[in-house]
């Protein structure tokens, strides 16, 4: 990312989250710039799935605001699914509808908000089959890239997790999205399939996708990002790009948490 050309595209301010008496997340500022790519490391515990979930309000912040799009989306005041359109997030265990085919899955949020904009109910029968016609080709275009275009008509059981998980990357690619969220995208698969859905994940980084993404992989994370982000305790201890944060650790957590996984 050029450093000289930083438009913010989320700004969080305080954000604080709890869950009873836990305080999860403790007050975080943070910003992410358009086009920018941003691990967030840590250990079990340390908030950074509960971070990435109040990014698109999955979780409702107890305190703090998130700025997207130039709104406060953690104003519970605000119509979160407007902005959720151009928030793709990508599961740990992909959350694909097993009922529907492939190609349904990929077509199915497209075709339901665009059939919104267009009068929902009282949109015509030949506005709908339009609209369908266009997100099939666009989902068969998405398919085509993974090379998974045979896959369409398939359903998610007889996938394996990499297709799967790669399935679900694309599903979130047809929203058009500003950013896209990721949760541990490797978590929940074999080690041999790990590798497909990175190679993906790298493809987006490389186009420019702005990325926020919580990963156990430190090889990847590395790689792939502009800034890596540690959390510990509900709080950012420490960003840095990855060659700083990995080559010279400031803060005695990272030190340590780093010494274990490197």
């Amino acid at each position: 990312m050029n450093a000289e050309n930083k438009t913010p595209l989320i700004e969080v301010k305080g954000l604080v989250k709890r869950f009873g008496n836990l305080v999860v997340l403790n007050g975080i500022d943070e910003t992410i710039h358009k086009g920018e790519k941003v691990s967030i490391i840590g250990p079990s515990g340390s908030g950074k799935s509960t971070f990435l979930r109040c990014l698109n309000c999955l979780e409702d912040a107890d305190g703090g605001s998130i700025f997207f799009g130039g709104e406060d989306i953690a104003d519970r005041k605000v119509d979160i699914n407007k902005h959720r359109r151009h928030m793709g997030m990508v599961f740990q265990q992909f959350n694909l509808f097993h009922n529907k085919t492939v190609l349904e899955n990929i077509m199915l949020a497209p075709v339901h908000l665009r059939i919104k904009d267009a009068g929902g109910l009282f949109a015509s029968r030949a506005t709908k089959a339009a609209i369908r016609e266009e997100a099939k080709k666009e989902a068969m275009q998405l398919l085509r890239r993974i090379g998974l275009e045979d896959k369409a008509n398939a359903y998610p059981s007889t996938l394996s997790g990499g297709q799967k998980q790669r399935i679900a990357i694309v599903r979130a690619l047809a929203m058009n999205p500003q950013v896209l969220l990721f949760d541990e995208p490797t978590s929940a698969l074999d080690p041999e399939m790990v590798g497909e859905v990175l190679d993906l994940i790298k493809e987006l980084a490389d186009e420019g996708m702005t990325m926020v993404i919580v990963t156990h992989e430190m090889g990847f994370a590395r790689e792939v990002s502009d800034r890596i982000l540690f959390m510990d305790g509900g709080v950012i201890a420490e960003s840095a790009p990855p060659a700083e944060l990995f080559g010279n650790p400031q803060n005695p957590r990272t030190k340590e948490f780093l010494s274990k996984v490197l």
